[in-house]
């Protein structure tokens, strides 16, 4: 097999990998604006098939979606009827237009043992993706009893047969087995899959650059190949021919094998024909506005000047504990603290990445902080995924999947008890988006603006450690860990 081809599984679970040297000297020179701005554009419009073309065998939708605010909530998506196929129906729904690179972002459930695949620059939804597109990638309930035999803990199908693989060329990660923390295992098929079980989203972003493709499944890397130079005769792991392999561009589409998968929230962002995998996000990488010190700008070696770790180890994450122990505890902890920190957190795609295993905690601040503005821009990767920033040691501001799971919006001072804890409204954007926090904090008053939206309006900040005391007056700022994938870039903060 071509070694260019596949990240081995060693490797990729490892992989840590930043924007390019180029791609990190390249600073947004404006003035620092309230909103992130991605230039992502949808692909389903929520009410028609508008910009698809093929199989029958689809149409919208209309779904109740149960929140934990008590509301239900209907709305429109995309959806695999197999009952509607005609005979010599190929089941292939491709985007009109054609595409060369992009990212692209979705969110999709499987019906317990569903199929379907992604197919990539494929030519016309009458021919098989899997070999005349560049690729499919596959869509599949991995742990499903057709595909995993959960008694002897068997795979069925061949590595390169599950979710998020290039269809008989590269296997993705298959390794999800005892490690995510709080029984977050449970959200999984099985057999080591990423993927969600039946009846759950899951968040996919797909890149695909020149004839490199990453693929992110509910916020982990999990397939990354490099097809150049590959041979299309048949000697590929599979031994097909796949004549379409080097495709230079073609049309997007699912492609059906029968099953009710559904899909929402579809969106893509083209890049130019020179774009490199390692600059696929042109700007992330902000210039700290004026008076503000750099926290987080992309450099890996700020994770370990400006951040520490922290541990739940003998309640170290409590600031009153912390604080009442002699300075050679408080180090010795320190130093487990920051072995946690190294093992779970990384600087992936020149974004400060969470990975949410067992054995991660939170990262704070390396300083103490009093009164102070930040910036911050941050996104959760998986659907129902949670985080939140703790102020002065103590929770928190709260970052929550609000579209998906509250239908409360992010921002809010959750562990209040006394004073506003919600947010005032919803400002989040979609899941795997990007979003802006700019936070005040003055004494024990908190505002907080999401995306340039005021959803905190200077609201007093219990102590969660001690109801009886006010907020510590000094105190670390914290990056939360709640067993959920995060990321994190463009972390400014002013002391006032």
């Amino acid at each position: 097999m071509n070694m260019k081809l596949i990240l081995g599984v060693a490797a990729l679970a490892a992989f840590a990998g930043c924007c390019s040297e180029e791609c990190s000297k390249s600073l947004c020179c404006e003035k620092y604006s309230d909103t992130v701005e991605e230039g992502f554009v949808p692909l389903f419009n929520g009410r028609d098939l508008t910009g698809w073309y093929g199989s029958q065998a689809y149409g919208v939708e209309t779904i109740e979606v149960k929140l934990r605010n008590g509301t239900v909530r209907k709305e429109n998506v995309l959806a695999c009827q197999p009952e509607r196929k005609a005979k010599g129906d190929h089941g292939n729904l491709l985007t009109e237009k054609e595409y060369e690179n992009f990212i692209l972002r979705f969110e999709f459930m499987m019906p317990e043992n569903g199929n379907n695949g992604l197919g990539i620059r494929t030519p016309s939804p009458d021919v098989d993706a899997a070999y005349y597109g560049m690729c499919e990638l596959q869509l599949l309930d991995d742990g499903g009893s057709a595909y995993y035999d959960a008694a002897v803990g068997r795979d069925k199908l061949k590595p390169y047969q599950y979710t998020g693989s290039i269809y008989g060329i590269v296997p993705s990660l298959r390794d999800n087995k005892g490690k995510q923390i709080w029984g977050k295992d449970k959200n999984f098929t099985g057999g080591g899959s990423y993927v969600r079980k039946p009846g759950m989203w899951n968040f996919e972003e797909v890149r695909v650059i020149g004839e490199e493709i990453e693929v992110y499944l509910n916020g982990y890397l999990i397939t990354k190949g490099n097809l150049a130079g590959l041979p299309t005769d048949g000697t590929t792991p599979d031994g097909r021919k796949h004549p379409g392999l080097h495709n230079k561009e073609g049309h997007i589409g699912w492609l059906g094998h029968g099953h009710h998968v559904m899909w929402k929230n579809i969106r893509i962002k083209e890049l130019p024909s020179d774009a490199k995998m390692g600059q696929v996000c042109p700007c992330q990488k902000a210039k700290a506005p004026a008076g503000f010190k750099t926290y987080f700008d992309g450099c890996p070696k700020q994770l370990g000047t400006m951040w520490k770790g922290v541990t739940t180890e003998e309640k170290f994450d409590n600031p009153k504990v912390r604080q009442a122990a002699t300075a050679e505890k408080r180090a010795e902890m320190q130093k487990k603290a920051d072995a946690q920190r190294d093992a779970h957190w990384h600087v992936r795609n020149g974004n400060l990445f969470f990975d949410g295993y067992r054995g991660g905690y939170s990262l704070a601040t390396v300083n103490d902080l009093k009164d102070f503005e930040l910036w911050a821009d941050w996104r959760i990767m998986s659907i129902t995924g949670d985080s939140g920033l703790y102020l002065r040691g103590a929770p928190q501001v709260q970052i929550w999947d609000a579209h998906n799971e509250w239908g409360i919006g992010s921002g809010g001072l959750y562990n209040n008890k006394k004073n506003p804890d919600k947010a005032l409204k919803i400002a989040d954007r979609q899941v795997g988006d990007w979003n802006r926090f700019h936070v005040i904090m003055r004494g024990e008053k908190v505002s907080v603006w999401l995306n340039g939206e005021l959803v905190v309006d200077n609201v007093t900040l219990e102590n969660y450690w001690d109801r009886n005391q006010a907020i510590f007056p000094v105190e670390q700022l914290e990056l939360q860990c709640h067993g959920d994938p995060t990321e994190w870039r463009n972390i400014f903060i002013k002391e006032l």
